[in-house]
């Protein structure tokens, strides 16, 4: 397991990526009804793409956004850094790497 030092860069670097990832999703409007748009406008396919697109962006950083919650969350009780699947210890370089890993690289 990481020492001290280390879990406090991880948790501070953890801190910043759901920071950055809600602000992400208050700036493409997630939380918000859906953006509404004329059917009778002529490019309406092009905006109905383009809200597709940004639906898929949104789940993408709210997966992401779970994974940083529950990273925290373990640091919080003191389980970070063990794979979810055999409990064995994350390497550390894998959590520098990927603060929110899950799993150790045999189970990736």
């Amino acid at each position: 397991m990481p020492g001290q030092t280390a879990l406090d860069s991880l948790r501070a670097q953890l801190e910043g990526e759901r920071a950055s990832l809600r602000q992400q999703l208050i700036d493409l409007g997630a939380g918000e009804t859906a953006l509404s748009f004329d059917e009778n406008f002529a490019d309406s396919g092009q905006v109905a793409a383009e809200q597709g697109e940004n639906r898929m962006l949104v789940a993408s950083l709210s997966d992401q956004l779970r994974d940083v919650e529950r990273a925290l969350g373990k640091l919080d009780r003191g389980d970070y850094g063990k794979c979810e699947t055999c409990g064995k210890e994350i390497a550390e370089a894998r959590l520098e790497a990927m603060p929110a890993a899950r799993y150790c690289i045999d189970h990736a």
